[in-house]
């Protein structure tokens, strides 16, 4: 009998983690424990759930023996407004101790393999024209989350050094698909009501993955010799500016974008003149990946264009 290869994920009930667990109750030879923090999560029928309390990354005991491979979602993902005192404090009992408590128990455990789902903000917050970022560049993580990551990382490759275990790190840039929310989510809400946007002179560059290409990644990961300890940047590989992904959000919304010629330089002075001088960095600044090294040592291709990704999100968007 064929030995199916064992899966622990963590933040199963996450935008990442339910698509990766959704994804791999179709395939063959794999057997899902899904761990989440409540129960009456809705996970496919194939995966085993593991329910643990909420400060499960504390140190308490898991189920791990047997597990080939971890994949760690789960995180205290980036806020907007954060109104903690110490917001890297907040960040680093989660996403750094908490990382290494779990990864710490898989080593001992003998897991073979840790895939870590890090974020493009360990490269930085943005980028020049034509130079976008690779893998292994030198990290400058500009806020308390990216410092975060960027801390694990760093703890999770010396952990690997002493204990054999393998880690592979995947930075995602922004991911949309079914089912997203934050900012990706309000444009959609914009688009759907006709909202004239002044967003119709914007020539930045931005990468974006498709969840649908960030979970094809990860299962090759799963297995992939070539993808031991190693950072592997990922994209649609294809990238946009803010200008024209509204307009093709518009397309699969069948809502034509109704934009407005605003100049980038004006609209940053107008957000930053109210407090929001982020939001314009992010509107009218570039982002962009490269993901040759994905590429090359793994023989990946995204396997979802933009237009079809865009599609699907929109019509759950329509349907919900």
């Amino acid at each position: 009998m064929r030995h199916k290869k064992k899966i622990f994920v963590t933040g199963a009930s996450g935008f990442v983690g339910a698509a990766l667990v959704e994804h791999l109750d179709n395939v063959e030879d794999c057997q899902v424990l899904a761990l989440v923090r409540r129960s009456g999560v809705a996970l496919p029928e194939a995966a085993t759930t593991v329910l643990v309390a909420e400060n499960y990354l504390a140190g308490c005991e898991l189920p791990l023996k047997g597990v080939d491979v971890v994949v760690h979602c789960a995180a205290r993902v980036h806020v907007m407004s954060d109104a903690t005192s110490d917001p890297l404090a907040e960040y680093r009992k989660v996403n750094v101790q908490g990382t290494l408590m779990l990864a710490a128990q898989a080593a001992q455990a003998g897991v073979k393999r840790f895939i870590f789902i890090s974020t493009v903000k360990v490269n930085g917050e943005s980028t020049r024209p034509g130079q976008a970022y690779k893998a292994d560049d030198v990290p400058a993580p500009c806020d308390p989350y990216g410092i975060s990551k960027m801390e694990a990382e760093q703890q999770l490759r010396e952990l690997a050094e002493k204990t054999g275990m393998e880690v592979v790190i995947i930075r995602p840039v922004l991911v949309y698909g079914p089912g997203v929310r934050a900012n990706f989510h309000s444009m959609m809400v914009w688009l759907n009501r006709g909202v004239v946007l002044p967003l119709g002179g914007i020539h930045n560059q931005r990468s974006l993955v498709s969840l649908d290409n960030l979970v094809d990644l990860i299962a090759t990961c799963l297995h992939h010799p070539a993808a031991a300890n190693q950072i592997f940047l990922v994209s649609d590989d294809e990238d946009l500016s803010t200008t024209e992904l509204l307009r093709r959000i518009g397309v699969a919304l069948a809502k034509p974008a109704r934009l407005v010629p605003v100049p980038a330089a004006l609209l940053k002075w107008g957000l930053a003149l109210i407090g929001r001088k982020s939001i314009g960095l992010r509107l009218c600044g570039s982002l962009q990946v490269d993901i040759k090294k994905t590429r090359d040592l793994l023989g990946w291709t995204p396997p979802s264009t933009i237009a079809v990704a865009l599609r699907k999100t929109a019509e759950h968007f329509q349907r919900h």
